[in-house]
């Protein structure tokens, strides 16, 4: 049964695993397509990196940008072969960080070629970005959006991601964002953790990735996408092409609005979210940020198919 009034959801950095996406690469010859199109256009085989590699070699910025949005792609193409989801039920997309140019792919505003490619130099510029300007980011939690950017702005940082109601992620220098963490634990943040990444992304420290990205998106082949696309910088949709180049630029450097974004959606009739691809972290903050909503992932949509 197709699911109604549907708002499609595309992970972001941090939910990469290797194994992810091979069962549909070995059962279904619309996914194993998605993998050998990005093989293609990527000059390497990304996929064995992503079915076979390490974590640690997944895990660098130029790889995993581009792998999960393969997998991503993957599970949306079988998804609609399948007969789970069809265009016509879908209201809004919208993507974490790079899952946004996901979500403009599955949208159909870029090729899955152009997808793979922006997103190969998204992660290498980043990655020199973060080897020019060293940073961390750390997940504030139990506090909320206003508390921790006063935090962050007192201490010389910044909010990287507005994940959910209380769990806010700042980004910045080192010595910064620990005494930002201090701060927040003082101030009754139930914890402070350190992500493991490689820099402070969605942060003024990211702008040189963000102006080599400007060249890139300018060149790019970018069409309006056919179902509403929201920006993680507006948390509201696209209305031009040109608001697309700017604004994907411009997330590189400034806070991803997730809640702000999920909050839209939900206000605007979406009856149901589904997170699309091998992760389900975006499901957890979906639950986080309203709780009254239908939330399910691609995995358990597709495993649940296959049992009947």
């Amino acid at each position: 049964m197709k699911i109604k009034s549907l708002a499609l959801l595309f992970s972001g950095q941090g939910s990469q695993k290797v194994g992810m996406g091979k069962d549909l690469y070995n059962n279904f010859a619309v996914a194993k397509d998605v993998f050998e199109r990005v093989d293609e256009t990527l000059h390497y085989k990304l996929s064995d990196l992503i079915f076979f590699g390490n974590e640690d070699d997944l895990s660098l910025t130029n790889h995993a940008q581009p792998a999960i949005m393969c997998v991503a792609m993957a599970y949306f193409e079988v998804m609609k072969q399948i007969g789970l989801i069809d265009l016509a039920n879908v209201k809004f997309m919208a993507g974490h960080s790079l899952g946004e140019y996901s979500a403009l792919c599955a949208a159909g505003a870029l090729s899955l070629e152009d997808t793979a490619k922006l997103l190969k130099l998204r992660g290498e510029y980043m990655m020199q970005a973060c080897l020019e300007q060293k940073g961390v980011m750390s997940a504030i939690i139990g506090l909320d959006f206003a508390q921790v950017n006063q935090i962050a702005a007192l201490n010389n940082c910044y909010v990287g991601n507005s994940n959910a109601p209380t769990q806010i992620v700042i980004s910045g220098g080192e010595k910064e964002v620990a005494a930002a963490n201090a701060e927040a634990l003082q101030r009754g943040a139930k914890r402070a953790i350190t992500l493991t990444v490689s820099g402070a992304f969605h942060s003024p420290l990211m702008q040189s990735a963000a102006d080599k990205m400007e060249q890139a998106l300018q060149e790019a082949k970018i069409t309006l996408p056919e179902v509403k696309v929201i920006s993680n910088m507006t948390a509201q949709p696209y209305d031009s092409i040109n608001e697309i180049k700017e604004l994907l630029k411009e997330q590189i450097t400034h806070t991803v609005k997730w809640q702000e974004s999920i909050n839209y959606i939900a206000e605007n009739n979406a009856e149901s979210f589904v997170e699309v691809g091998f992760s389900n972290i975006l499901a957890g903050l979906v639950k986080k940020i309203r709780p009254e909503v239908e939330i399910k992932t691609a995995s358990e949509i597709i495993k649940n198919q296959e049992e009947l």
